[in-house]
């Protein structure tokens, strides 16, 4: 007889909160977040593993799912009738995908793993649930996406890689 499924999924979020502990750039995903609030944040989490050389984010695709980097490294691409332009590169601690996810507008760039990495994906129909069960969560979190699209637009050098 198989065993029966656990009714809610724990994953393991230590890693991701020690990333984005030790990000210091600009570019980092800062959420006031205790332990028990990180905790909570990570049951509406899904991880999963990327290889070198997958895109996380087409260009122009619709999806608003926000990625937060535990690991490896991403680069941001901008395409047009003359080629490939590299915006950005986002290191662990960091998250892509903060644009759509506000905006509601298709990609801007394409996300592109440069090293294996572990990222953390957050789905509008996940960030509404946690909206509605953990409202200070959700707040905290937006408002550190808010923060990180801020720093991207007003600190860049001369690219805006807000995807």
């Amino acid at each position: 007889m198989n065993a029966p499924l656990p009714t809610r999924l724990h994953f393991d979020v230590h890693g991701l909160i020690h990333a984005t502990a030790h990000n210091q750039s600009l570019d980092a995903f800062h959420p006031g977040l205790n332990p028990r609030q990180w905790e909570l944040f990570g049951t509406y989490l899904q991880p999963f593993a990327v290889r070198q050389g997958q895109v996380v984010i087409e260009q122009h695709a619709s999806d608003r799912t926000v990625y937060l980097v535990e690991t490896g490294q991403l680069t941001v691409h901008y395409e047009d009738d003359k080629g490939r332009l590299r915006l950005a590169v986002v290191e662990a601690g960091s998250a892509v995908g903060e644009g759509a996810f506000f905006t509601r507008s298709p990609r801007h760039a394409t996300v592109q793993a440069t090293a294996p990495s572990k990222l953390w994906s957050l789905s509008p129909i996940r960030f509404t649930e946690l909206t509605n069960r953990q409202p200070q969560i959700a707040l905290e979190v937006a408002m550190a996406l808010g923060a990180l699209v801020s720093q991207r637009v007003t600190n860049r050098p001369k690219r805006v890689a807000v995807t």
